[in-house]
């Protein structure tokens, strides 16, 4: 069973009601692994809620992640942030962080797997409408929500922001259900164009319903303030391509599930 560890009390006051985003830290299993997520979600919200699972950039489930799923739970959906390193895992360098993301990058069963228990964890959850879940991450997390779509999952929509797109088993998208929505930072040398090509020819192969929104001036990690503003280092915030990616990941949500 999960066992909801803490709750942290957020109010928000609204035009009509009181509402309430409630973030509680979720335990869930495989086997012997243990992880810890955080769900967020509108109490005063009684109806079936369109679902978001959140994966995670390299760093973890951080302070940025918990923004994120505030956010989504303000809109009215249920977010879920997906650990995929492990219970008490957390980098505390980009080295540390690099290990971990990396191992699970060159291990794609490995990965498909955890996004998986991730998306069956949201899934069980009594609030959460199932035919109207989406997956979306950041940077690292944008591979992992691109794998858990080529997993075969059931969901209605990913959305990728500054993620990796590479995979190594490109026929694998052929596999991919859900339609899939890509902002990317058209200087991010992280992702460079030969891999965002290649990207574009494993969807095309595969007719899958794809959109991929190039932003200009923009390099990798364009959604967290915490990057700063210098490109140079190929990492870094930009307000403009935060603020209309977050817009068209809420006009993709809005255009697939009718919420």
């Amino acid at each position: 069973m999960n066992r909801f560890l803490f709750c942290i009390f957020i109010l928000i006051t609204s035009t009509s009601i009181q509402a309430k985003v409630i973030l509680s830290k979720v335990e869930y299993k495989s086997g012997s692994d243990v992880f810890e997520g955080i769900l967020a979600f509108d109490s005063a919200r009684k109806d079936k809620k369109v679902a978001v699972v959140v994966f995670h950039n390299w760093m973890g489930i951080t302070s940025e992640t918990e923004s994120k799923i505030t956010a989504l739970a303000q809109l009215g959906h249920v977010a879920f942030a997906a650990d995929l390193y492990g219970k008490g895992i957390r980098p505390k360098s980009i080295k540390e962080a690099g290990d971990l993301a990396g191992a699970l990058k060159s291990n794609r069963k490995l990965l498909r797997d955890r996004v998986n228990l991730a998306l069956n964890q949201l899934q069980s959850n009594k609030m959460v409408d199932s035919k109207k879940i989406f997956a979306t991450g950041y940077c690292f997390g944008g591979t992992a929500a691109l794998e858990l779509a080529r997993s075969g999952a059931s969901i209605l929509g990913v959305v990728s922001f500054h993620g990796g797109l590479s995979n190594p088993t490109p026929s694998d998208a052929q596999n991919i259900k859900a339609h899939v929505l890509i902002f990317h930072g058209a200087l991010d040398p992280f992702v460079p164009a030969d891999e965002v090509a290649a990207f574009k020819k494993e969807m095309d192969a595969a007719k899958i319903d794809y959109q991929f929104t190039s932003f200009s001036g923009a390099v990798h990690s364009f959604t967290e303030q915490a990057a700063g503003d210098d490109i140079s280092k190929g990492a870094a915030y930009n307000k403009i391509a935060d603020k209309r990616s977050w817009e068209g990941m809420n006009n993709f949500f809005h255009e697939l599930s009718g919420k």
